[in-house]
This record gives C-alpha cells, sequence and structure tokens, in this order.
C-alpha cells in the first residue's frame, strides 16, 4: 500500500495565529471564544496568519490610564491599539485594549448586546492595527462599512450603522 503525501513548500510563510485575552472586567459577559473567531476570521481575511493579537479588556479606569500613558489624553474611550511588530522579527504583533464597561453603557443604549459592541471594538481597533484609518471622511467610511460587513458575517449583527441611525 502506497501513501501520498503533498510536497511541502519550504519558501511558504508559516501561519501562527495567537489570540491572548487578558480581562480586567469583573463583569465581562461576552464568550471569548466567540471574540477569538471573530479575530481569527479578520486576520485571514487581511491575510495576518503570522500574527500574535493580544486584547486587553478593561474599565473606563483601565482605558483612561492608557490614554493618558500612551496618548497623553485623560478621557475614557472605547478602543486603543497598537503594532508592536519588529520589522527584524517575523510576523506581527498587535495589542489592543477594549473599554467593556463603555461598551455595555453603548450596547443597553443601542439595544444589542454587550458582546456585539465589543466585537465592534476589537474590529475597529484591528482594523487600525491591518492599515485601515478612519481620518477622512472617505477612509472612515470604508472601514466602518468594513467592520459592519465582518460582524454581520460572524454573527454579530450590524453594529456600526446601527448606531448611526439611533443617534
Amino acid at each position: 500500500m502506497s501513501t501520498e503525501t503533498s510536497p511541502r513548500n519550504m519558501d511558504a510563510p508559516e501561519n501562527h495565529l495567537h489570540v491572548h485575552f487578558d480581562s480586567q472586567y469583573p463583569d465581562l459577559t461576552a464568550d471569548l471564544s466567540k471574540l477569538e473567531k471573530l479575530v481569527r476570521a479578520i486576520c485571514e481575511k487581511f491575510e495576518a496568519h503570522n500574527a500574535t493579537v493580544h486584547i486587553g479588556i478593561v474599565d473606563d479606569a483601565g482605558i483612561i490610564e492608557v490614554h493618558r500613558q500612551f496618548l497623553q489624553k485623560d478621557t475614557s474611550t472605547d478602543v486603543i491599539s497598537f503594532d508592536l511588530s519588529d520589522e527584524f522579527e517575523p510576523g506581527r504583533t498587535f495589542q489592543i485594549v477594549v473599554n467593556a464597561e463603555m461598551a455595555d453603557r453603548q450596547a443597553a443604549k443601542r439595544q444589542h448586546s454587550g458582546e456585539a459592541e465589543l466585537a465592534l471594538y476589537i474590529t475597529h481597533g484591528l482594523l487600525h492595527n491591518l492599515g485601515f484609518d478612519d481620518l477622512s471622511p472617505e477612509d472612515s467610511k470604508k472601514m466602518h462599512e468594513t467592520e459592519d460587513e465582518l460582524l454581520q458575517q460572524l454573527g454579530f449583527g450590524i453594529i456600526y450603522h446601527k448606531q448611526e441611525n439611533i443617534n
């Protein structure tokens, strides 16, 4: 009996995607496995196959501390993301910090789950790390449409444009 094996392409980049969550938010109700699936799907779609994604989940006080330390702003926000990739190392390294306390407030106001709102924040931060920007109206429109497309495909629904319609 013979067994055929496919030759391995030695020039192909290795696919190593690592997703790590660090929750400092005691009231977190989101399903982290669902959020990990979201991160993996986004990285796959944008060919970030060799990446490490660290996601810190904090409250208002935690995000204010990060905002102050790295951006010299003394205010709360929804998400802060950093591309910590090193040009001399293979792969990409992303750090995303999301505000679950704000997500809960916004979700209640906009009548969807805190998990969906948190998924929006994670998607937004990850898209920034993958090269999207929202400084110009055109870029912002493209980024938010991409967010909603991804979130809808992965079962979270349309979140960003739903917010525009409620405000």
